[in-house]
């Protein structure tokens, strides 16, 4: 069958529950029952290990960033003894190649698409020379989700992860500084978002209400918490640690380490409503690669 699918981008969201929406989206939208070899390619926190719990409901990761790790690991073993009990296998090639050599994983893992199994690859850049075929679909997430079914042309893995890698540090910078904004209004006590959303490079604040407080003013403040580049840190699944303070996080992993990591910040100060959702938008932006967004409001 001639398939003329080449490549689909989405944002990549911020918060456990969006990630893991987007990813039963993708399954929905793009996997195939006779797809065996997915692979995942994207940093440490990129969120991963949640697209994979939204698209395969159920599987069972043989690690975890709460440090739940499975030994031995269950494609190995079952590789070693002939004989594959589950369906849908789960490697990280990162975690699993410190305590075992590329090549064998590689073996394990095609042992198991002979026999008919799946198997769900996150880092697969760093497998995909070991093997001997290509991912049926191929997943990179940065600062936007990839997804493609690779060729003969192309993409390969490493150029997927050159992508991802690089892009990453915008959607670290645009979280930081939407809780930044989130920090300072619920401090002093003024709307806070209802939603969150999302445009390249940047964020989307959705409020129910029209807000009342001064954007300048709050882009001022928000710039002044940067120029103290103050340490942020993971706390828990649901917090970061801004200084020494701990502060309500969806995504506290996607961040950057200091505030004076967040590049170039505004405010795009042309306040939207949305008729369909009945909501005001306000957007921001970080970094130089501005978007078609800030473009068409300037």
């Amino acid at each position: 069958m001639f398939n003329s699918f080449a490549q689909s981008v989405y944002f990549a969201p911020r918060g456990k529950g969006r990630i893991m929406h987007l990813g039963n989206d993708l399954a929905q939208a793009y996997l195939s029952p006779d797809d065996q070899l997915v692979g995942l390619v994207g940093d440490a926190g990129a969120g991963k290990s949640l697209l994979i719990r939204g698209m395969f409901p159920g599987v069972t990761l043989t690690n975890d960033d709460n440090g739940i790790n499975i030994r031995p690991l269950p494609v190995l073993e079952d590789a070693e003894h002939n004989e594959f009990n589950t369906h849908t296998y789960h490697v990280d090639a990162r975690f699993e190649t410190a305590f075992t050599q590329p090549w064998r994983l590689a073996e394990a893992i095609e042992e198991a698409l002979v026999h008919g199994r799946r198997v769900v690859i996150e880092h697969f850049d760093l497998l995909a020379d070991h093997l001997e075929i290509d991912a049926d679909l191929l997943v990179g997430i940065g600062e936007e989700v990839l997804i493609t079914r690779p060729g003969v042309f192309g993409p390969s893995p490493q150029e997927v992860a050159d992508i991802v890698f690089k892009s990453i540090r915008y959607r670290r910078m645009a979280h930081t500084a939407e809780d930044l904004i989130t920090k300072i209004l619920w401090e002093e006590g003024l709307e806070k978002p209802t939603y969150h959303s999302d445009v390249k490079s940047g964020f989307v604040l959705q409020f129910e209400d029209k807000p009342g407080f001064d954007f300048s003013e709050l882009e001022a403040k928000v710039k002044d918490i940067i120029a103290q580049d103050i340490r942020i840190n993971f706390h828990d699944d649901k917090h970061i640690r801004v200084g020494e303070n701990i502060y309500s996080c969806q995504g506290p992993r996607i961040h950057v380490k200091r505030t004076g990591d967040i590049e170039n910040f505004k405010l795009v100060k042309d306040l939207k409503y949305d008729p369909n959702t009945n909501r005001y938008l306000l957007a921001g932006l970080v970094g130089t690669e501005r978007s078609q967004f800030e473009l068409s409001h300037n």
